[in-house]
């Protein structure tokens, strides 16, 4: 297979990442991510493929989405894959694609998810592998359309998690605002077409609108540490409770049908860097740790924007992300309710 398409976005995405590294050039990047001019290169994630006449099946009992729902290739849904103890092992965005199911996952945990599920494939007509031949783009706005060549007002008109087939590969629209494009061979020529309207930004600062639309992308320093509720995965319907048995699957019911979550996912505000997987404190709670952040973006001089897991009733004491409470945390909105029968 020839990757000279895949070593140019690589390359461009080295730029992208390296300028970002510069406050005034990483400020420069939200703005336009903002605007909804901006393209990004996606090299923290990877793609998992998962194919053969019994994949439907096989990720029916092995996820904690209803892949079912993704028959008629026209939507995306977002997943998790959990422990037996429903802790979860990583996070997706699932679609399908000729019959082939795809998960974007975060890049460091890509290689331990195709592992861990070939060890349970067996007998059934399925192989699971990365797919090399995609590059995971992020396309801010409506510039995706004409670079792509598709009529605006069907991309206008396309709902989150909608999926529209284009000539360079599967255009995935995201909540809050932007897409993601799952590029295939034009990849780098799609992308200099992109760059003629759009600034190349890094992958972190992408990952803001994430922050911002309150979905979690779990990473090896947060496996394991969360149930799906806890990531409010359910409240972006990566979670069905209609279907059969999956990995956790008790343990997740449980968590649902027996009261109120005790952590949830919020999205926060900090003037100080904390990296992901940092343990949160509370005065209330002396010595124990009472959460964890989830995903981190520097927005400004001395400003950060993140999303945490954290015990409910923390707040009435505040929240801080170091033992000794000097870094606080403030509460920002997300865009969903955290409201258990407002799942969407």
């Amino acid at each position: 297979m020839n990757l000279d398409w895949k070593l140019a976005l690589s390359e461009r995405a080295e730029l992208a990442n390296n300028a970002a590294g510069e406050l005034n050039a990483r400020i420069s990047q939200l703005e336009a991510l903002k605007a909804g001019a901006a393209l990004a290169i996606l090299d923290d994630r990877k793609v998992i493929q998962v194919a053969g006449e019994d994949a439907e099946a096989f990720l029916q009992g092995q996820l904690s989405s209803d892949v079912r729902e993704l028959a008629d290739e026209s939507r995306a849904q977002y997943s998790s894959y959990s422990s037996a103890k429903g802790r979860m092992l990583a996070s997706f965005l699932a679609w399908r694609s000729q019959g082939v199911f795809y998960l974007a996952v975060s890049a460091d945990l890509a290689d331990f998810v195709v592992k861990r599920l070939s060890m349970f494939v067996l007998r059934s007509k399925v192989k699971v592998s990365i797919a090399d031949d995609l590059v995971l783009v992020g396309v801010g706005g409506m510039v995706a359309a004409e670079a792509l060549g598709l009529d605006p007002a069907l991309v206008a008109a396309v709902t989150p998690r909608g999926v529209l087939p284009t000539p360079s590969g599967r255009l995935i629209a995201l909540p809050g605002a932007g897409f993601m494009l799952a590029a295939e061979a034009e990849g780098a020529a799609i992308g200099e077409k992109l760059l003629q309207s759009s600034a190349l930004i890094s992958s972190e600062v992408w990952g803001w609108r994430d922050i911002d639309a309150g979905i979690p992308w779990l990473t090896l320093s947060t496996q394991e540490q969360f149930v799906p509720q806890m990531a409010n995965m359910e409240l972006i319907g990566g979670v069905s409770f209609k279907k059969g048995c999956y990995p956790g699957q008790e343990i997740v019911a449980r968590s649902q049908y027996l009261g109120k979550m005790k952590r949830r996912l919020f999205k926060v505000s900090f003037q100080q860097f904390a990296p992901v997987g940092t343990k949160l404190f509370s005065p209330g709670v002396a010595g124990q740790s009472i959460g964890m952040i989830a995903a981190v973006c520097q927005v400004a001089a001395e400003c950060y924007q993140g999303l945490v897991v954290v015990q409910f009733q923390a707040w009435e004491d505040g929240i801080y992300a170091d033992e000794a409470c000097t870094i606080k945390l403030q509460q920002l909105e997300l865009p969903y309710s955290l409201n258990e029968d407002a799942a969407n």
